[in-house]
């Protein structure tokens, strides 16, 4: 198993041109203060929807892949996206970091959703897999999407990071003129 932030600097360093979707909470706050950037799109207060709003972003900009960062506690709460992201087939690869909490809220258990990557291969999903280790996410091919990938990670014993800055406007503007569209379309 992973720590949450290892994984998500090894998702970075594997796609570094992608366009980033970033479930609220931790996950988000982990981004920001790993590697903040422009084509990050932080969702805060919005939990559940990273996958379809992950979906919106790459049918609008089909030429470049578009990774969403989910959580195991946001993405159980949307699982009607699943086919409607297999349906459209778009280049996105969406990642559950899987620490079995809602660590936002206080730490609460997660619903068991049994077997993240089968549900997306029930959902249409072109690829799917679960990973523990560092190499094992190293080995993927994620040539095939949508594709889920599924991976295992300790619970948190780091303090969360700082909270996004950027006013959801600021986020919106800024997300625009990194794909180079105009701030107000």
């Amino acid at each position: 198993m992973l720590d949450i932030r290892d994984a998500i600097k090894a998702v970075q360093a594997r796609e570094p041109s992608a366009l980033y979707v970033t479930t609220c909470g931790y996950i988000t706050r982990d981004v920001y203060n790993i590697a903040d950037r422009e084509n990050n799109f932080y969702l805060v207060g919005s939990m559940g929807m990273a996958g379809p709003i992950g979906l919106g972003v790459a049918l609008a900009d089909v030429a470049r892949r578009v990774v969403v960062l989910d959580g195991d506690g946001s993405f159980a709460m949307n699982l009607g996206c699943l086919p409607m992201i297999a349906e459209h087939r778009p280049d996105l690869v969406h990642v559950v970091l899987d620490n079995g909490a809602h660590e936002s809220t206080g730490g609460q258990r997660t619903a068991a959703l049994g077997d993240p990557a089968a549900l997306a291969l029930a959902a249409g999903y072109a690829a799917a897999c679960t990973v523990d280790s560092l190499e094992e996410l190293a080995a993927l091919d994620l040539t095939h999407t949508p594709a889920l990938v599924h991976i295992r990670c300790l619970p948190r014993t780091h303090k969360a990071g700082d909270r996004v800055a950027l006013t959801p406007q600021e986020l919106v503007s800024r997300f625009r003129a990194g794909l180079g569209a105009p701030a107000h379309a």
